[in-house]
């Protein structure tokens, strides 16, 4: 019988409440998706549906797909949801004129394949919003295995280890570097139109000490106009299919 830490360590932790952080990276996916334009949106990876439930306000046609059962169930109370892996997505060419990828290519069996599916389903000039860890963050938020035992939780400079290392203790998500990431779109038919790094929303530390927090974030997304963006928590890239 698999456990919550199980699922925490084959797929994540989705995004259950929302808050400051969430609200702050749905402002990024309206504005660099063209959330307003866009007739049909797809979230790939939708977890229990928290963004997808968002898009949906905005969008005539909003759909999720998600590859836990479970989770797929949860999320179908807040829009339309398909149970899919992204590396094989159930929709024809050309489909959507956003597509979102929150947090999910660091989970999937083949990131290539998932990242050209993405692509695939995108009509021409539509655009794709991708997060992904990043690898110079100072900490892996997913969690190790240590001595056979899954440990959840932020674990300091883990992402600095030879890959040999990391790999071990974390073989269950991968973190990226900009160049990385940006391989996965070797022979793709885009062109990048944005790629940056943020800092978190800093909602937990906002909750208990909203000074702290609120200094945290005023600092920090100061940084991400300076060269200091690099190490920020994720990777935020934006590609738009060619016409």
């Amino acid at each position: 019988m698999r456990t919550p830490s199980d699922a925490a360590a084959r797929l994540g932790e989705p995004s259950y409440v929302w808050r400051f952080g969430q609200d702050r990276r749905l402002a990024m996916i309206a504005r660099w998706g063209r959330l307003a334009a866009a007739r049909a949106v797809i979230d790939i990876g939708t977890g229990v549906g928290m963004y997808l439930e968002q898009l949906a306000r905005d969008a005539p046609l909003a759909v999720g797909t998600e590859y836990d059962f479970a989770r797929a169930r949860q999320a179908a109370e807040l829009g339309l949801v398909g149970v899919a892996a992204a590396e094989r997505l159930p929709f024809p060419d050309g489909s959507f004129d956003l597509a979102l990828s929150h947090e999910v290519l660091e989970h999937v069996q083949d990131d290539r394949a998932a990242m050209a599916e993405m692509v695939r389903v995108l009509r021409p000039e539509g655009r794709a919003v991708i997060f992904v860890p990043n690898r110079l963050w100072l900490f892996e938020t997913h969690g190790i295995f240590w001595r056979g035992q899954y440990h959840f939780g932020n674990i300091p400079l883990v992402n600095y280890l030879p890959d040999p290392v990391r790999d071990r203790l974390a073989p269950h998500v991968r973190a990226y570097t900009a160049r990385g990431l940006r391989d996965l779109l070797a022979g793709l038919p885009v062109t990048v139109v944005h790629h940056s790094q943020i800092f978190p929303g800093y909602d937990n530390l906002a909750r208990r000490r909203p000074t702290a927090g609120r200094a945290a974030r005023a600092i920090t997304y100061l940084l991400e106009q300076s060269p200091a963006r690099i190490l920020g928590l994720s990777h935020l890239l934006v590609v738009e299919k060619a016409a």
